[in-house]
């Protein structure tokens, strides 16, 4: 190996990689970043084998056709730190190729390499393309759905780890739920050629969604592999394990004939509710809701034995026609308006053991929170 590159291009390659290392896998070699040369490309991997990244970067290329595995971690931080300099070399030191001299500016290092025989093959990029959408929208939808999902070791229940992406008509929905809330987001695709329902780990659809982020491209280009999704922008694939349980029927957990709504200012129920969550019980969390008919405003409580209790009175933008006390757990609530925009929001409720649906309301809902909705069951408090 013997190469020259633009410093900024290798940082740049290595840092998008890095999100896809196996770093705490019991396989030391996924650790590794693989860096395969062919002619005056160099393609930089890594590969947890839930996920993986390809990206190629031009080089000027002195040795022959030829691959490596570094060590990740360290390859990373080394780059993140190098001299000012625009050029960055990289030899083999050994005849054996087990070394790697890395020099840039006045700074060199020795890097020992990992057994190549031992890496993963990564799948290719199919050649099909089923859909492509707005990179912009895609970062909205992800924002506004996978912190609803559980994290991938809380449950048994991979299918609860999950956004379920459904590609259909002209839409694409994105779905999570952990069992005790629901968010939906649905946006619109202009390019769809193969419609299809894919159930990605949201942790995954996390690192994809900071790689896109860093790359800027308009567009993200959807691949189906085998039990694989791909993703591609500015030269830049990342590819995504599917998740091979079914995801629950949501459909049927979304209220449609909920009568009462309680329609606020976004903000100053946030913030009310952020105070009142201070005092709920540890175990459940709960605030409770009550709504008077013909109130113009509802009162916020939460209470529990260690740490007292709280309550406050929340203004409404139109008066109920009935009234109902609810309790949900704040956290959940919470979430949700943090991720909306919209300065108003309405929440429509039917009965204390039935779900509430949270939307943005008002004449001006912000771009950014269209096609949104947000299911929260309740929490049944002891008497």
């Amino acid at each position: 190996m013997d190469f020259v590159c633009l410093k900024d291009d290798l940082v740049f390659g290595v840092r998008l990689a890095s999100y896809a290392l196996g770093t705490r896998s019991s396989m030391p070699i996924l650790a590794g970043l693989k860096m395969e040369i062919t002619g005056n490309q160099l393609r930089l991997l890594a590969t947890d084998l839930e996920r993986a990244v390809r990206f190629e970067i031009p080089i000027e290329n002195s040795g022959g056709d030829e691959a490596v595995v570094l060590n990740g971690s360290v390859f990373n931080r080394i780059t993140s730190h190098l001299p000012q300099d625009e050029r960055i070399t990289l030899r083999s030191d050994a005849e054996d190729g087990t070394t790697i001299k890395v020099r840039c500016g006045e700074a060199s290092f020795d890097l020992p390499t990992l057994p190549i025989e031992d890496y993963p093959e990564i799948a290719a990029l199919p050649k099909s393309k089923i859909a492509s959408v707005q990179a912009a929208q895609f970062h909205s939808g992800l924002n506004q759905t996978a912190f609803a999902a559980l994290r991938a070791g809380e449950t048994t229940r991979l299918n609860l780890t999950g956004v379920n992406l459904v590609l259909k008509g002209e839409q694409l929905r994105m779905v999570a739920t952990n069992g005790y809330r629901l968010a939906v987001k649905t946006i619109h695709v202009d390019e769809i050629h193969e419609e299809g329902e894919y159930l990605i780990e949201a942790s995954v659809l996390n690192d994809l969604d900071r790689v896109l982020t860093q790359v800027g491209e308009p567009s993200v280009d959807l691949y189906r592999g085998e039990g694989q999704l791909f993703f591609q922008a500015g030269g830049v694939t990342f590819m995504a394990r599917t998740i091979s349980e079914d995801f629950p029927d949501f459909e049927r957990v979304i209220p449609k004939d909920n009568p009462i709504a309680l329609t606020f200012e976004r903000k100053a129920l946030l913030e009310a509710l952020q105070r009142i969550e201070i005092t709920a019980a540890e175990d459940s969390g709960a605030i409770t809701l009550r709504a008077e008919a013909d109130e113009s405003a509802i009162q916020i409580n939460s209470s529990s034995k260690d740490k007292g209790k709280a309550e406050e009175r929340v203004r409404l933008k139109q008066v109920p026609g009935q009234g109902l006390d609810i309790s949900f757990r704040g956290e959940y609530i919470v979430d949700a308006l943090k991720r909306i925009d919209s300065s108003e929001i309405t929440l429509w409720l039917a009965e204390t053991e039935k779900a509430g649906l949270i939307e943005p309301a008002g004449d001006a809902i912000a771009d950014g929170d269209q096609g949104f909705l947000y299911v929260c069951m309740p929490v049944r408090l002891s008497s």
